[in-house]
């Protein structure tokens, strides 16, 4: 019987992350109106920047150049963006299957870089920045808030995804792995998106906190 795996998923599993991603970018486009080629230019940092920056610092082939098809998943959705139309609703129902992409991509990242052998915190680290760091360059490009100021649990879920995956490789093997990080993840965005959750705010600080209440 052939062993389950987020490791072993067919290439279109890969695409579709890369179109839903993409969406999202393009939808940042579609909140300021702007032609057809900021669609396309949207989509494709959103959802192929993450994984870029990733091969970049390791100094790998990006994943692209080598796999022109996920360019051209990319820059399609935002075409279809344009021509399909958005609407805010959209943005709040991409929310659902984006917290899956964000926790496998997370996880396949790390994953990645584990086998460059790099130290467990680099890969916790390049599995973040590929779930994530797509988004990031869109706020940034399009003057949004980013999600690093957001108190909304998102870049946390990526982290527990590939946290979960590079801890979990030796002790139950990198299949089992796979599954309990990207459950992990997808399991914590979700239930933020349901309950409110989100992470505290800064207080003051714990020392200076304790010493106002000595005053």
């Amino acid at each position: 019987m052939a062993q389950i795996s987020l490791l072993t998923l067919p290439n279109v599993f890969s695409y579709a992350g890369v179109a839903l991603f993409a969406a999202t970018g393009a939808m940042a486009a579609a909140r300021r109106k702007h032609d057809v080629v900021t669609f396309i230019f949207f989509a494709v940092i959103t959802g192929l920047g993450g994984g870029a920056l990733r091969d970049l610092l390791l100094g790998q082939p990006v994943f692209w150049v080598r796999d022109p098809v996920q360019l051209a998943v990319a820059a399609c959705t935002g075409a279809v963006v344009w021509l399909v139309g958005f609407r805010e609703k959209d943005q709040r129902l991409l929310n659902w299957p984006d917290a899956v992409g964000l926790s496998a991509f997370a996880v396949l990242g790390a994953d990645k870089a584990l086998a460059l052998h790099v130290s467990p915190l680099v890969a916790i680290l390049m599995g973040v920045l590929t779930a994530t760091a797509g988004g990031i360059i869109r706020d940034i490009t399009a003057g949004e808030p980013s999600v690093l100021l957001n108190r909304e649990i998102y870049i946390t879920a990526a982290l527990v995804s590939a946290a979960g995956y590079v801890i979990g490789q030796p002790l139950i093997g990198a299949d089992a792995a796979s599954l309990v990080g990207f459950a992990a993840g997808a399991g914590l965005r979700v239930a933020a998106m349901l309950f409110g959750w989100t992470l505290p705010s800064y207080a003051g600080g714990v020392l200076a906190s304790r010493d106002r209440s000595a005053r």
